[in-house]
């Protein structure tokens, strides 16, 4: 009950923010275009790689060093 309220909670700040900015936007067009400008340089910043990729290729990396260490023992 307490998600369903925290997530409808944000759902109308967001709404609300939304409409705040588009409110101020229709005052200062100036500013809105500027902001719109500024907006798409975000996109220029690399995004990292998600975890689960770099968990994984340590998994595999210590697979092969316990592969590596038994076949040494065996010798």
């Amino acid at each position: 009950m307490l998600y369903i309220f925290a997530d409808s909670l944000l759902f109308i700040i967001g709404i609300w923010s939304l409409l705040k900015i588009v409110k101020w936007a229709k005052g200062m067009p100036k500013a809105a275009f500027l902001m719109l400008a500024i907006f798409p340089l975000i996109s220029i910043f690399p995004i990292p790689p998600p975890t689960f990729k770099n968990v994984e290729k340590a998994k595999i990396e210590q697979r092969k060093n316990k592969q590596n260490d038994g076949d040494s023992d065996d010798g």
